[in-house]
């Protein structure tokens, strides 16, 4: 499913629209409109508008034109599209067919062109001016005085609060046991309990988990993913790892050496 590290690549594929205006709005799917907005009040708002830039903020894509700023969020299997070229061909979890009735949002540009957003289970969604507000800084900008920050005081779960994403926006459950692991931090630990140290060493471990899967090609790529399932062992101390359900998210971890 798209994490920031998806969210980043659609951002970069984005950046082909910024400079064009809009043509038309494509919105068959009155559901996916969010906000309180209806597919007239979008295209009165998005029709004959140029985009001045394209940026993200956790998993939110957000595209600025000389008026409202258009977010676009891809739940669990939303796909972004432009000029019929995708920026992640197949999501890991997502489905190999091709379905027009799963383009739930579009854009026509004025000399040609296409933005769509394809998503066969409609959990994303647009929105005319998202609340930036609502969300905590950016995980792949946060240094350690904004990851102590996040994790002040709290008494639930170290993992519950690095996917809350008012705290920390980005994260989502493949890197976040990734981080957890390379880190040799349990979980379950309140997340208010992590010295000075061992935050110093999370706040690194994010910004290299970010770097690495990026390169690699996604949040699937950590040295984890693979050994996420029953009977299998932790690739660093060949213990056996243990499944558990945290913040609701099925969890896998290392007993042996995150504490």
């Amino acid at each position: 499913m798209p994490e920031i590290l998806e969210i980043e690549a659609y951002r970069r594929l984005a950046v082909q629209v910024v400079g064009r205006t809009v043509r038309s709005v494509q919105a068959p799917d009155a559901w996916f409109i969010k906000g309180g907005a209806t597919p007239e009040s979008l295209s009165a708002a998005l029709v004959g508008r140029r985009f001045t830039a394209a940026r993200r903020l956790g998993k939110l894509l957000l595209l600025d034109s000389g008026g409202p700023t258009l977010g676009l969020r891809f739940g669990m299997t939303g796909r972004l599209l432009v000029d019929g070229q995708a920026a992640i061909e197949h999501l890991e979890w997502g489905s190999r067919r091709f379905n027009p009735a799963w383009h739930r949002f579009g854009l026509t540009f004025t000399g040609g062109g296409q933005l769509i957003i394809d998503d066969p289970r409609r959990f994303g969604g647009v929105e005319i001016a998202p609340d930036e507000t609502a969300l905590g800084p950016d995980a792949w900008t946060l240094g350690v005085g904004g990851l102590r920050q996040a994790l002040s005081g709290g008494r639930g779960p170290l993992k519950a609060r690095l996917l809350d994403q008012s705290r920390i926006a980005g994260l989502g459950n493949l890197l976040v046991d990734e981080m957890c692991w390379r880190a040799s931090l349990d979980p379950h630990r309140p997340a208010g309990s992590l010295s000075d140290q061992e935050s110093k060493v999370l706040a690194r471990v994010m910004r290299q988990v970010l770097n690495q899967l990026d390169k690699r090609g996604g949040s699937h790529m950590g040295e984890l993913f693979e050994h996420r399932h029953p009977g299998a062992c932790c690739p660093q101390e060949g213990e056996p790892l243990v499944k558990a359900t945290i913040g609701g998210r099925t969890t896998w971890w290392c007993p042996q050496h995150q504490q």
